[in-house]
């Protein structure tokens, strides 16, 4: 990549520290070897062949240094430090620098180094060859002398060696971080381990090679031999390593290579990015090749594997040599892009692959299809290390391929598992596993019995209620719905949060005011408008999803959670009304879940977060507990009320959750058809053959089915035909409209007929007004659910709002009510 062009440059705001270093290293390396430099010229007559047989393969050997893959090239191994040391061990420092500077500058035109580089490197080790003579001469005298080697001249030789290294190696990582800013101790300890055994080496044989020169210089070059395996050693275990940084069926790099390459890029970037440079942004684009398994079984691996080959080929062509292509396994690929200015860069960046990707690729006479989806992620805008980069990557590019996309930039909405969604999936499994209502785990020191919406609404009633208008719930109505959104109901369990609004006819005050004792014995009229109180902190469906817990108070509770609420899993139930007589006939039960610092979770980023993962089970169990054992206490109240809950795709699948109710409905002696499970059409579709599976074996211990959410799922009439349901609940996105909307109207008008053709019950979602209401009983529909009955409500509340209670009939109102317990 753009290492070849870089490695010879200096970043602009480090010009100044770094030459300064290096004009200083230089000024020191003079200093100390002007000296023997100057003598140097009148002892070459005196210097024996030895010498210059050392200082010709010091020279030879350096136009070929060692550069290990993956390291910089100032971890190159020079074999000349061999010789030129062993030099300085028999002639003194002065030619020992001669001959290394001569080493040096071949070396840096082999590497091709600039002039500031190569100096930089002869000064360097004629600063390290200075301090190795400096010890050898603090020893008990010249190594050698009676041509012998004593321990204490070993010892001297090894002080020199380390001084020698010490020196290099400290000097360099000086250079290396006044010049790419990298902290200290990771400078200088990236590459210790590699230098100490290479320069270590190659020092410490400078004494055999002296011992050698000392019995025959005809033996020196023998010591090539040595040289010459280790470094054919070294090149094999560089060779091995290079390999396992390549993929071996197409050769590009593989995950390995990707994560050193990244890890170099984002350091490079980081330095662009603190210099303001505006190409300071890097791109990791995860490639997913589309229909690539249809390949490869219906014409073999065999083809698969030409078909990838086919298509690396195709991907090194379209991208430049910037861009690095990786193979991370199967029919995965990355692509590393840098020195971009924004996301529109890394976009064109993928569509090159796009563009690449778009013909067919010919194999054997037979043109295969070859698509990709492409998902995006920049440092340092979504992430600053390789693994942050690679998951969001992967993120985005399951965006793109459920949005039926090709490229998507990672956006962190689409991130179902971040850390925040993992920590609410954690603390709802200690929810679930705990047992309780209100988990002591979270450290709530409230009662389990009593819920904030009872609290809010006796407040309410003792204060002066007469200035608020309340629906048929008992509930307080907002004056007007003007500000108030229309936000689609989340899926099962999720509920519905249907809006509060205002009815001005003449019927809805008559059953506002009859059902409410505090406005009958207010005597309000039916045209006193009713202002809009405060939005009452407890109610669960007016509570939007709170974000995460940042945003708590300092003692980890959130400011939207009033001292004294009970946190945990509740079950909410809305009526269901049968439109025709007012009666109510059953409940929906609704989740709830109110967390001690996010405050009420959104139902249906809570199914979300379940769904995935085995909590789902956990938290089917528990529902199907709450609603079997609420119907057998209501049983016990003398009330008949059948009680719809949802399932999920996931519980459906399994089947479990047949033998579950089944045992339930024993155990509590439950009649089956007093209880409903509901599925939506996209569960159905999922996977129709085990869904129709299960709600059989549910539909033969009694159970009733309903479809819910007709008309949004797409699934066929077949499906009505073969399933044994016994409703179907019209979705609310279609009866919200029916008032104002001809289509929407006629939609619902069909939908029912079809049901009533096929001799299923129809349930209507939403239903907020009377003139809604007066046309779904024009239509024929059944059953009805929404605010213009009742909001959902805790068990408690629900029987409050049955006593009270007076069933109206669209036909008109009835005409005497006994007046109902407050």
């Amino acid at each position: 990549m753009e290492a070849a062009d870089l490695r010879n440059a200096v970043p602009p705001a480090r010009v100044g520290p770094f030459f300064g270093f290096v004009g200083a290293t230089v000024v020191l390396a003079v200093g100390l070897t002007l000296v023997p430099l100057v003598s140097l010229p009148g002892d070459l007559a005196t210097l024996p062949g030895a010498f210059w047989i050392m200082a010709v393969l010091a020279v030879v050997c350096d136009a070929r240094p060692f550069v290990p893959p993956g390291q910089r090239h100032s971890s190159a191994v020079f074999p000349s430090i061999c010789f030129t040391f062993a030099i300085l061990i028999a002639w003194g420092p002065g030619a020992a620098v001669a001959v290394q500077t001569a080493a040096v500058v071949v070396s840096g035109w082999r590497l091709r180094h600039v002039a500031w580089r190569t100096t930089f490197n002869a000064a360097q080790y004629a600063c390290a060859l200075a301090a190795a003579d400096e010890v050898i001469r603090l020893g008990p005298g010249s190594a050698f002398a009676d041509d012998r080697l004593h321990w204490t001249d070993a010892v001297a030789l090894a002080g020199a060696a380390v001084a020698w290294f010490v020196v290099s190696y400290v000097l360099v990582s000086l250079a290396v971080r006044l010049r790419f800013g990298d902290p200290w101790w990771p400078t200088v300890r990236r590459g210790l381990g590699f230098e100490l055994l290479s320069t270590g080496s190659l020092l410490l044989l400078a004494p055999v090679l002296v011992a050698a020169a000392r019995a025959s210089a005809a033996l020196i070059p023998l010591v090539l031999v040595p040289l010459f395996a280790v470094y054919r050693m070294a090149r094999l275990s560089a060779d091995q390593e290079h390999l396992a940084a390549l993929d071996p069926l197409t050769g590009l790099p593989n995950r390995k290579a990707l994560l050193t390459e990244v890890a170099e890029q984002i350091r490079r970037h980081a330095e662009r990015g603190a210099q303001g440079m505006p190409d300071g942004q890097l791109a990791l684009l995860l490639i997913d090749l589309d229909r690539f398994k249809n390949v490869n079984d219906a014409l073999g691996h065999a083809v698969g594997d030409r078909l990838l080959v086919a298509v690396s080929d195709r991907l090194t062509s379209a991208l430049g040599s910037r861009d690095m292509v990786a193979r991370l396994g199967g029919d995965e690929f990355a692509v590393v892009s840098g020195g971009l200015t924004g996301v529109d860069d890394a976009r064109r960046v993928a569509d090159r692959v796009v563009r690449a990707l778009a013909e067919p690729v010919p194999l054997d006479g037979l043109p295969l299809d070859v698509g990709g989806s492409i998902g995006i992620a920049l440092f340092p805008d979504h992430g600053e290390d390789f693994a942050t980069l690679m998951r969001h990557a992967d993120v985005a590019m399951y965006d793109a391929k459920h949005r039926n996309d090709t490229i998507a930039v990672y956006a962190a909405e689409s991130d179902h598992n971040s850390a925040e969604r993992l920590g609410l999936l954690a603390d709802l499994r200690r929810v679930l596993e705990s047992g309780t209502t209100d988990p002591v785990a979270f450290g709530t020191a409230t009662s389990a019995g009593t819920t904030a919406a009872t609290g809010a609404e006796a407040a309410t009633a003792a204060g002066a209620g007469s200035a608020t208008a309340r629906g048929g719930d008992g509930a307080a109505l907002p004056a007007g719905d003007d500000d108030i959104p229309v936000r689609p109901g989340p899926r099962r369990w999720g509920g519905r949060r249907d809006r509060a609004t205002t009815h001005p006819d003449e019927l809805i005050n008559q059953i506002i005011t009859g059902a409410d004792p505090v406005r009958r014995r207010a005597g309000r009229t039916d045209d006193t408008p009713a202002p809009r109180p405060p939005e009452p902190a407890s109610a669960p469906e007016w509570t939007p999803s709170v974000g995460p817990v940042g945003s708590a108070t300092a003692d980890g509770t959130d400011p939207r959670v009033e001292v004294g609420e009970p946190c945990g899993i509740t079950m909410y139930y809305q009526p269901q009304v049968r439109i025709a007589t007012g009666e109510v006939v059953g409940v929906e039960a609704l989740l709830r879940w109110r967390h001690p610092r996010r405050g009420m979770v959104d139902p249906e980023e809570l199914i979300r977060v379940a769904e995935q993962s085995a909590v789902m089970r956990l938290l089917t169990r528990r529902v199907v507990d709450d609603v079997v054992g609420q119907l057998a206490r209501w049983s016990a109240a003398g009330s008949t009320l059948r009680a719809a809950l949802n399932v999920s795709v996931r519980d459906l699948h399994t089947g479990e959750i047949a033998d579950q109710i089944g045992d339930l409905l024993s155990r509590y002696a439950i009649r089956p058809d007093r209880l409903q499970l509901e599925i939506t059409e996209g569960a159905l579709m999922a996977d129709p053959r085990r869904v129709l599976d299960t709600i059989s074996r549910l539909h033969r211990i009694g159970v009733a089915i309903a479809l819910d959410d007709f008309g949004t799922g797409y699934s066929s009439l077949q499906h009505l035909r073969r399933l044994p349901l016994s409703e179907v609940k019209v979705d609310r996105s279609f009866v919200l409209g029916m008032a104002d909307d001809p289509d929407d109207a006629a939609i619902v008008r069909s939908m029912i007929e079809l049901a009533g053709a096929l001799g299923l019950r129809v349930v209507a979602e939403g239903v907020e007004d009377e003139r809604t209401w007066r046309l779904l009983h024009a239509a024929g529909c059944d059953l009805a659910q929404g605010w213009f009955y009742a909001r959902p409500m805790p068990a408690d509340e629900l029987t409050a709002w049955l006593a009270r209670y007076r069933p109206v009939r669209p036909a008109g109102v009835t005409g005497s009510r006994s007046r109902p317990s407050g």
